[in-house]
């Protein structure tokens, strides 16, 4: 398995924030080559250093910029604030020709954090097919997974719902739920994700209400094989 991730490298969008560069890290632990990019390469060179210096040697973790990372990577990760999601995607979708592009962004719209609101598209991921286009494969995911479980080494108390435009561009994104140490559920179509998304600020409110900071969701009544 090991050898298999080797093959495959990850670039992060939006790699420098806490969320980003928890999956970074779970990445780099599994044997992947990560690239972490930023719209500030040295910001993206510095995260890269501090993940290097949390694992043992021999760990892939690069900083670049979004759309070198975007054009070297195999698959591509982005973790952005709302407000920054399409303009990265504008300014990256001609390297994602071709390639699965997970979007974990949510459509916060501070202050009312813990309500849902959501976009003219359905959903941020949705947003994101419209922008880069039917070349790319988009899956929704990792959207209610604290930041604050992803930097550590225990097992995660929390699933992920994985919604995309296929089935087979869900499988791959699954593997990389399961290479990160979670557990993932092929949640359905794209359309989905209105859903998966909407449930971020359902969270940030039980944590509000209930004084957690790390609220999550596990399913129940069936089998992950």
């Amino acid at each position: 398995m090991k050898g298999e991730q080797l093959l495959l490298s990850i670039a992060v969008l939006g790699g420098t924030g806490k969320e980003g560069k928890g999956l970074a890290y779970r990445w780099a632990r599994a044997g992947y080559h990560v690239l972490i990019g930023s719209r500030d390469e040295e910001k993206a060179k510095n995260a890269a250093n501090e993940i290097r210096e949390m694992l043992e040697d021999g760990v892939s973790v690069t900083g670049l910029g979004n759309l070198e990372a975007a054009r070297e990577a195999d698959i591509v990760v982005l973790t952005v604030p709302y407000s920054a999601h399409r303009a990265t995607l504008e300014s990256v979708k001609d390297a994602l020709k071709g390639k699965i592009l997970v979007d974990v962004t949510v459509p916060l719209a501070p202050p009312k954090v813990s309500t849902v609101q959501m976009p003219p598209a359905g959903s941020a991921s949705q947003e994101a097919r419209e922008i880069v286009g039917a070349e790319v494969e988009v899956c929704a995911a990792f959207q209610n997974i604290s930041h604050e479980h992803l930097m550590g080494g225990s097992d995660v108390e929390c699933d992920v719902l994985v919604t995309g435009t296929s089935k087979d561009a869900r499988g791959e994104t699954l593997k990389l739920v399961q290479a990160a140490g979670l557990t993932g559920w092929d949640a359905g179509s794209i359309e989905n994700s209105v859903v998966v998304e909407g449930l971020t600020s359902v969270l940030i409110g039980i944590n509000k209400k209930y004084g957690s900071t790390h609220a999550g969701i596990k399913i129940t009544g069936a089998k992950n094989s």
